[in-house]
């Protein structure tokens, strides 16, 4: 089996998606190792999850500098460090600066609460039932300088019921990013998946919407 690839993950709240990677990890059913993991904010709770799983961690408070280029600065020093493969985003709220996004292009993953290019940014949730929409779901993608906008790696849709409202479509979209983003980190470490130039390959071959898709499983 080839060596385990290396995440640092970067949070910013409660951690849900690292834990879910955590507990892949720990089942055998992802070949990664946490190597670090970076806060922006000291009273995450995410930051207990790595505690509890052994993993080390460094707080880096954003509010300690002057500006968000020396914070990108202080951030991609402390990564570097530990040479990961991949950066992974899990609820990690700040924007990066473009230079720290094309340090790391094509190394650097988030996911986000909607199927892209629908509704990028925030409330994304409620966005999608003011407009009607018949599903909603969860991305993961690539990084790049403009917001929420990188290339697909997987997309996963959930139907939108009419009994929903934002709390409870927030918890289902919860559900499918806990499955779409550490299937996403295997197809990537596994070699499936790979970045080049801007383009995402699925076994060397372009990505099409088809290999886009993830079906999760519904409770």
């Amino acid at each position: 089996m080839a060596a385990p690839l290396k995440l640092v993950v970067l949070i910013s709240g409660n951690g849900s998606n690292l834990g879910a990677i955590i507990s892949e990890i720990q089942q055998g059913h992802l070949n990664a190792e946490i190597v670090h993991v970076i806060s922006n904010r000291p009273d995450a709770n995410g930051l207990t999850r790595a505690q509890d799983a052994d993993i080390p961690f460094t707080v880096i408070d954003h509010k300690d500098y002057d500006n968000r280029e020396v914070f990108d600065q202080a951030l991609m020093h402390c990564i570097d460090q530990y040479q990961p493969g991949l950066i992974v985003l899990a609820g990690y709220m700040r924007i990066l600066g473009a230079a720290f996004v094309e340090h790391y292009m094509g190394k650097l993953i988030n996911i986000h609460p909607s199927l892209l290019p629908r509704y990028q940014g925030l409330n994304t949730h409620q966005r999608a039932l003011d407009a009607g929409d018949a599903e909603h779901g969860a991305t993961v993608h690539y990084v790049t300088p403009e917001l929420d906008s990188g290339p697909i790696i997987l997309q996963s849709p959930i139907p939108v019921l009419e009994s929903d409202d934002a709390d409870s479509l927030e918890q289902r979209v919860h559900h499918a990013e806990y499955q779409i983003y550490p299937e996403a980190i295997r197809r990537i470490a596994s070699g499936q998946v790979t970045f080049r130039n801007g383009v995402v390959y699925y076994n060397d071959k372009k990505m099409n919407d088809e290999q886009r898709q993830f079906a999760i499983k519904l409770n």
